[in-house]
């Protein structure tokens, strides 16, 4: 006799809010090396090449339409509200910014999704987005150099930060570092490349993320730039839906966020197989994860996730980590609804 799919993801979530969640042993974070060397990095990057963008497409980079109508949005997926809220209820010392989303249905569930957070280093998601656009507009070319500047290095996150005054990258290694392992010094030399903060301000405008805004350079420590999970995942289904960059672009962004180094938040609730392209943020008070999520079976969905926390409170990573589960064990067994677009 088999039970129907609802009732095994019921006693799957029952089971896992029952349970104590150990940290995947295999996640780690990457520390700062206290030497550089110029010609060679200890830092393993993953294989992306340089690949013109494509020859024909009808992305328009330089198109500022407003993307709010076009975000598809499909039901409310009731079944996941209660879990969560129940995770919510056991971690009341958190402040929490939720919002999933089936990327062929656009089925969702949200709980203070809109809400604004600090985002840390997540916000390197869009700048990496705004680049590309200037990749497919034949403004920037991924192989061209980048020369790190005294005004560009800054502390916390990455090693870019040890190399001489003057050194030379090329601009794909220095966006892959800022993705990969969050350099914050490579970070700032893209903002640069990219015209600034005003410039990425107005371009997150134009897409219509609604909370998303940078107020200073990084390593933003105080937590002045600001989005919200709804954003995030606004950001990845535009994306996905081809609304941004041209294929070329989107597989080389792909490529690149599945090579984040810091597996301990939404990656580590996933079951054997899935696959993950995403980026992290960490402040004392906040951690945040957003990105695009696929099921051993192929079923696809869009995460966004933030957690206010007391001063380095790890209790917020077991937090995302148990939503990550219940999210997943739901996407990975249950068939949503048809796609309704908004």
């Amino acid at each position: 006799m088999k039970l129907p799919s609802l009732i095994l993801f019921s006693i799957t979530t029952t089971l896992l809010l029952s349970l104590p969640v150990k940290a995947n042993p295999d996640n780690k974070q990457l520390e700062n090396p206290s030497s550089w060397s110029q010609n060679k990095s200890s830092v393993q990057l993953p294989e992306i090449k340089f690949i013109p963008p494509d020859a024909v497409s009808n992305i328009s980079p330089t198109d500022t339409r407003n993307f709010t109508d076009i975000f598809p949005l499909g039901r409310e997926i009731s079944e996941l509200q209660a879990p969560i809220k129940t995770l919510m209820a056991r971690y009341k010392f958190l402040s929490a910014g939720i919002f999933f989303m089936d990327l062929n249905t656009g089925d969702y569930v949200s709980i203070n999704g809109d809400k604004s957070f600090a985002a840390a280093s997540t916000i390197k998601y869009p700048i990496l987005v705004a680049l590309f656009q200037q990749v497919d507009a034949g403004k920037i070319q991924l192989d061209e150099t980048l020369v790190m500047g005294k005004k560009h290095i800054v502390g916390g996150s990455g090693n870019m930060q040890y190399a001489r005054v003057g050194s030379k990258f090329s601009l794909l290694e220095t966006a892959t570092r800022m993705m990969t392992i969050s350099d914050n010094t490579a970070t700032n030399m893209i903002i640069d490349r990219l015209g600034g903060i005003t410039q990425l301000n107005q371009k997150f405008r134009s897409w219509g993320l609604q909370n998303t805004v940078m107020r200073n350079r990084l390593g933003d420590f105080q937590g002045t730039n600001k989005t919200s999970a709804k954003d995030l995942v606004k950001l990845s289904a535009l994306m996905e839906n081809n609304q941004l960059l041209s294929n070329t672009s989107q597989s080389q962004v792909i490529g690149i966020m599945n090579g984040c180094h810091n597996r301990s938040l939404l990656p580590s609730g996933l079951g054997s197989g899935a696959k993950i392209a995403h980026k992290t943020g960490t402040l004392r008070f906040i951690l945040g994860d957003a990105g695009i999520i696929e099921t051993p079976s192929g079923k696809r969905y869009l995460a966004g996730v933030f957690v206010q926390r007391p001063n380095n409170d790890p209790r917020g990573t077991d937090f995302i980590r148990q939503v990550s589960q219940v999210v997943y064990g739901y996407f990975d067994q249950v068939k949503v609804s048809n796609q309704v677009r908004l």
